[in-house]
């Protein structure tokens, strides 16, 4: 391990890491990963996020206008606090086996309710205009776990083509949880 190398404890599956990871790999940032299943919160990933754009300022992932870094500040909190742990598994292990499915559902279509109405007045090529923010780091794990628990995307087509625009970007599938050291073998892309 360099000095100063930044060390990212990383489960392959969480959204919360792998939104750091698109983050790091945007901004060019070399890291070890240190895989781990014992992630309890992940709540500090936006905190990272912000950190990384405060000492590593290119690309922007906060636009400098107030009002489009307002956008993404809701956009980010709507999905990793409003969407998310509810679909999370510490929730669902509260949840009878046979209800975690629609639980997931339920929580992750509600959310996207929400969240494509935000897009209809914020979205250009991403999340907000055209330039990728923090709002679409948060936006693409959440889409795959909307995809893992079968949630129909029909309803969402702002969503879905900001999703699809992501994807093709070489950040985010380098740091997709098919690629990471932790990916079980019947997983990996």
């Amino acid at each position: 391990m360099q000095a100063g190398k930044p060390i990212l404890y990383s489960y392959f599956r969480s959204s919360c890491s792998w939104r750091v990871r698109i983050a790091l790999a945007l901004k060019n940032i070399d890291y070890e990963t240190i895989p781990t299943n014992l992630i309890k919160d992940g709540g500090q990933q936006l905190a990272i996020i912000e950190y990384l754009e405060e000492t590593r300022p290119t690309p922007r992932l906060l636009p400098q206008d107030p009002k489009k870094r307002a956008y993404v500040h809701m956009i980010s909190n709507l999905i990793v606090s409003g969407i998310q742990p509810l679909q999370n598994l510490s929730v669902l292990k509260q949840l009878r086996q046979e209800n975690n499915l629609p639980w997931a559902q339920k929580a992750i279509s509600s959310g996207f309710q929400a969240l494509e109405q935000i897009l209809q007045g914020t979205a250009g090529k991403y999340c907000v205009g055209d330039e990728v923010t923090m709002a679409d780091l948060c936006l693409v794990p959440q889409v795959a776990n909307a995809e893992r628990f079968e949630v129909d995307l029909t309803p969402y087509p702002a969503i879905s083509r900001i999703n699809k625009t992501l994807l093709a970007l070489e950040a985010f599938q380098v740091s997709h949880p098919c690629r990471q050291p932790d990916t079980p073998p019947e997983l990996r892309a």
